[in-house]
């Protein structure tokens, strides 16, 4: 056959492609297995062209920081970044069990079995396999004290394959008082996280309000009560006034430094004024704090401390930003009109001390569902990494709030789910239930993993488990402290329902959208021009 593909375009077909699709996803599927679960392993990742060194065991984060080559690798890497932005957290599980049930498809296609039969078995099974999760599911949204220990139970699971996993109790508690404090929103901006270095994870706390990471001005009043805001982003260094065009003689150069002396002095003049009107356009709104997001020279900030106002300059965008929402304030950058200028709100501001550095803490904020979690750590690794365990558990959270049903974990609902489709698949007529029963061997595997990474005997363990569930134990899975089989309701091992359904449904999606992959065509890299 003539080729007829351009420049060093590539085509690979069939066998070739399919296998290439398979080596690739559960490549990376073996990549992050082993940070599975509460006794998974860490990855530190070195960045090629600056050297920093990242130490994690959060899915999503391994992935982003990997270049990749391959067209189903990248598939993985795209779910589980779909599961962090829907759910938070499960982004290793939905890349894991897609991984399995891609090593189950590769068997069956050996077999001689069409992918469009396993696509049709793996659909039956994922449909068994969620309905009996929907069935398992407990709603405790009318009970506020037994929905508070729900969510105390899934922080908790979610934390104990994290760094947080030798606190998990204190930060779990952390967790739910600031997502219970949303009251039911979903938007994590009013919950505010600091890193400082410096003590211990276990000194990590919660605070009401909002902490700004910033200074107060050097003149302005450190403390100050029944605040009205301003929050700006406007110039506040000494204006530019520029004159073109001007032509002077004079008749030496000591004439032409006087000159020179008395044009900066009126200038600075003319510039001083102008400073002036702006200043006093400010104080016009009857605000006693002003905030603005670039600098604040020293003239116009003595001009705002005579008038009793506090100055705080050179606030971040994403402080700003954050301020504005938390206070009820908008941000402003002109001021000739007060009636059109959205002022922030604050009973209190004072200046705090977190380890060796001062911030500014805005207390009684007008959302009162805004709240500070002011983490510390003994190195930058160790409180960035407890900062996404904690912001994972805190989506995880969030969305529990909205969709209430709760699940058991522990490989549990897995083992659950393969059960189920074991039983589907024995009422299938044809070739589809072979995939329904590679389904539910799959599924299993999440199990054998969590065993694995502990260093148990994981085919005993899963072999115990599953009779365990069809003796009518439906509560039943694995106890990660004592290699047993435990009753995970006892356990309070519990996780959200949003987040295993999310994680079954992305995983058998982007296994079947790779198993039907016949051909894979790769475009010739673009040619610099006149190369």
């Amino acid at each position: 056959m003539a080729h007829i593909f351009g420049g060093s375009a590539t085509e690979e077909k069939a066998e070739n492609a399919r296998l290439s699709s398979f080596v690739g996803a559960l490549a990376l599927g073996d990549l992050v297995k082993s940070t599975l679960g509460p006794k998974g392993m860490n990855k530190i990742l070195q960045s090629g062209s600056s050297g920093d060194i990242n130490i994690t065991n959060d899915g999503a984060t391994i992935l982003k920081s990997i270049q990749l080559d391959n067209a189903a690798a990248k598939i993985l890497v795209n779910i589980s970044k779909t599961q962090d932005d829907e759910v938070g957290d499960g982004t290793t599980s939905v890349c894991v069990l897609a991984a399995e049930l891609l090593r189950e498809a590769e068997k069956l296609i050996a077999q001689k079995i069409h992918p469009q039969t396993i696509v049709d078995g793996y659909r039956i099974a994922s449909i068994a396999a969620l309905s009996a999760l929907e069935k398992t599911t407990k709603d405790n949204a009318s009970d506020a004290a037994a929905f508070r220990k729900d969510l105390f139970n899934i922080a908790r699971t979610t934390l104990s394959s994290k760094v947080l996993s030798q606190d998990k109790d204190y930060f779990a508690n952390l967790a739910v008082d600031a997502v219970l404090r949303l009251k039911g929103s979903t938007d994590l901006e009013h919950i505010q996280i600091i890193k400082r270095v410096g003590g211990k994870l276990r000194d990590s706390y919660l605070d009401e309000g909002f902490i700004l990471d910033k200074t107060i001005a050097t003149n302005s009043p450190k403390r100050m009560e029944n605040v009205n805001i301003m929050i700006a982003n406007t110039s506040m260094d000494t204006d530019k006034i520029k004159v073109f065009g001007a032509r002077v003689k004079v008749d030496g150069t000591g004439k032409l430094a006087e000159l020179e002396r008395a044009e900066k002095a009126g200038l600075l003049c003319l510039a001083q004024e102008k400073m002036k009107g702006k200043v006093d356009a400010i104080a016009s709104h009857g605000i006693n704090c002003f905030v603005n997001r670039q600098l604040i020279y020293n003239y116009p900030e003595s001009l705002l401390a005579e008038k009793g106002i506090m100055v705080i300059e050179h606030a971040d965008f994403e402080g700003v930003e954050r301020l504005s929402l938390v206070t009820g304030g908008e941000i402003a950058s002109t001021f000739e009109r007060p009636d059109l200028v959205k002022l922030g709100h604050c009973e209190l501001i004072e200046e705090i001390m977190i380890g060796e550095d001062k911030l500014i803490k805005f207390s009684g904020v007008a959302a009162g569902e805004a709240c500070t979690v002011i983490l510390r750590g003994s190195t930058t690794q160790m409180v960035d990494e407890a900062e996404r365990s904690l912001h994972d558990a805190l989506c995880v959270l969030s969305q529990t709030v909205k969709e209430t049903r709760v699940v058991l974990g522990g490989g549990c609902s897995e083992m659950l789910m393969s059960c189920a489709v074991d039983e589907a698949a024995r009422k299938i007529k044809g070739k589809q239930a072979i995939a329904a029963e590679a389904f539910g061997r799959a599924l299993r595997q999440i199990p054998t993993i969590l065993a694995d990474n502990a260093g148990y005997d994981s085919s005993d363990l899963v072999a115990r488990l599953r009779a365990a569930h069809y003796d009518g134990q439906s509560d039943a899975g694995l106890d990660m402290n004592e290699g047993s089989i435990g009753s995970m309701r006892a356990l309070g091992i519990t996780e959200s329902y949003k987040l295993k359904r999310q994680v079954v449904s992305s995983a058998s999606e982007a296994a079947e959208m790779i198993i039907r992959v016949d051909d894979i065509l790769r475009a010739s890299p673009r040619r610099r021009e006149g190369a």
